[in-house]
């Protein structure tokens, strides 16, 4: 009798950790963002963090950006198959495919077998997908999510492939060769329509667009430049940034039910302020990234259960540092006399009659910026993460990881 008892017993107990666990069992992600700060390195990081205490407080110290605070970080290798020091389109390619590839290959294989994005795995799944960007939506990045080629650089091709898609959302900047290289092919926007997509410009079109549209591509408003966003230094009135693209897409994603979906939303321009070597313009296009991610963290704060959001980059740019020379000073005020970025002094008429050729390059050695390239370096890259199963990313991985373990957390066969 005692035996059966005991028995009865141990069973109710099992049954009552079974059934805790079932009701503790952390949801799928439901709602996944996706963030990739091109170029983003964790020095870019804390420059942008001291950047922003400066200007905020004028303090030395650092103050957090939305992602930093999270309470999952890691940190992803970075090179391709073919290169210890990675091109875009290869670490693209591994963010969104889990498979390494060369480099200037896009979603193909070392032997350019087409490889297939997560999204499309998510859209099968009745998901729906955007993708974003602050530069050209056939860019190397961005389009590692939907497109496949032998040449990063084949942005005919690749823009073709956009509508072929189906996702549903997608936002940047425009076809950097609309015609083709020789001008002579029929205009990707008219293929993009063609495939059921609206193309609004900009946010007021987009707003009396977006009810009656099942797919829209979203670009910035007439007589802007078409191919990219601005660099936060250099932006107007009326021009749209990062943080504007994830409040529609938000939006947009949700309009047609409560279905979930998966963004992706690429802070494009870090990467080629670095490549440029500008340090104030650097650390105001993380701190524009930090800006879109509080976006997604206000959503997330709405569904904490069924968010994920994910911050990474695909590699890092520029090899900055908090420091150039011996010593221990760094100072931000010194920046505060550049108005423009490098690049937007560069393209100046009347760039030689105002500033030396060297005037970004001599305000980074007075605040105490380094560099050590102008290209890409091998370094790892930092990984952010919050809510559902967001502890997956915590600790070391490779870049080809993320992806697959995107897919884990929504329940997504990889």
């Amino acid at each position: 009798m005692k035996q059966i008892h005991f028995l009865l017993l141990s069973a109710l107990v099992a049954m009552m950790f079974s059934s805790c666990s079932n009701c503790c069992q952390e949801k799928n992600a439901k709602y996944v963002f996706y963030f990739i700060g091109d170029g983003m390195g964790l020095c870019h990081v804390s420059a942008a963090e001291a950047y922003l205490a400066y200007i905020q407080d004028g303090r030395i110290g650092r103050e957090a950006l939305s992602f930093t605070g999270f309470p999952v970080m890691g940190m992803a290798t970075t090179y391709s198959a073919s290169n210890d020091i990675t091109c875009s389109s290869a670490a693209g390619t591994a963010l969104a495919t889990g498979f390494k590839t060369n480099n200037h290959f896009l979603g193909v294989a070392p032997d350019s077998s087409a490889l297939t994005s997560i999204c499309y795995k998510i859209h099968d799944a009745g998901i729906p997908v955007g993708i974003t960007t602050t530069v050209s939506i056939d860019h190397a990045t961005p389009a590692s999510f939907y497109a496949n080629s032998v040449s990063r650089s084949d942005y005919y091709s690749i823009s073709t492939q956009l509508p072929q898609s189906g996702f549903e959302f997608f936002a940047g900047g425009g076809y950097l060769q609309p015609n083709g290289k020789k001008k002579d092919k029929k205009s990707a926007y008219d293929l993009t329509e063609e495939g059921g997509y609206t193309i609004a410009a900009g946010l007021d079109d987009f707003a009396s667009k977006k009810d009656s549209s099942k797919k829209m591509l979203l670009l910035q408003k007439e007589g802007r430049d078409s191919r990219e966003f601005p660099y936060a230094i250099d932006r107007k009135e009326g021009d749209m940034k990062l943080a504007d693209i994830i409040t529609s897409a938000i939006d947009f994603l949700q309009k047609d039910g409560d279905k979930g979906f998966f963004l992706m939303a690429e802070g494009g321009k870090i990467d080629w302020s670095a490549h440029s070597n500008d340090g104030k313009t650097t650390m105001m296009e993380v701190i524009d990234l930090s800006e879109a991610v509080g976006i997604a963290y206000q959503f997330y704060l709405k569904h904490p259960d069924e968010t994920l959001i994910i911050v990474t980059a695909d590699h890092e740019t520029g090899g900055i540092s908090i420091g150039r020379k011996s010593g221990y000073s760094v100072y931000f005020n010194e920046l505060a006399a550049q108005k423009q970025s490098k690049d937007q002094f560069a393209s100046a008429v009347t760039y030689e009659k105002v500033h030396d050729k060297n005037y970004v390059d001599t305000l980074n050695e007075e605040a105490g910026i380094g560099w050590t390239t102008g290209s890409h370096t091998g370094g790892n890259v930092p990984v952010f993460a919050i809510g559902a199963h967001s502890t997956l990313f915590s600790g070391r991985m490779d870049n080809t990881d993320i992806p697959k373990k995107v897919c884990s957390a929504m329940g997504i066969e990889f």
